[in-house]
């Protein structure tokens, strides 16, 4: 609930209020329309209390930063998925393929020597 958030938190329940009207806090609610935050809206609520009161961030900035975070998140599952996909089908097309002859198992590990600085090889 909103009062035990803001003492918990050390603010005034109105501060609250105002990052759901800025768009900041999305909390979910009731039946008797009672605020309900979740661990996640706890979360974001510490990111952002961390944004404006470490480091003197504004409403503005927190809301631009939040979006970043959001978008960064979106592309980071898109691309997890992409290489789950990929992963998928090589793993498919390899067991699918028959043995190439060109393709001949290793039979002792390569070791790959770094070059030493200086040295003209």
């Amino acid at each position: 609930m909103i009062s035990a958030v803001a003492e918990m938190y050390e603010i005034h329940p109105q501060t609250l209020r105002l990052y759901e009207r800025e768009g900041l806090l999305r909390p979910s609610r009731s039946d008797g329309n009672t605020r309900l935050y979740t661990d996640e809206d706890l979360e974001r609520l510490e990111f952002i209390l961390n944004l404006a009161r470490d480091m003197g961030v504004n409403m503005a900035g927190i809301a631009i930063v939040l979006q970043m975070r959001e978008r960064m998140e979106e592309m980071n599952r898109q691309m997890q998925g992409f290489v789950d996909f990929v992963r998928t089908e090589m793993l498919t097309r390899v067991n699918q393929a028959p043995q190439s002859p060109g393709l001949v198992p290793f039979k002792r590990p390569i070791r790959v020597v770094p070059k030493e600085p200086g040295s003209k090889r």
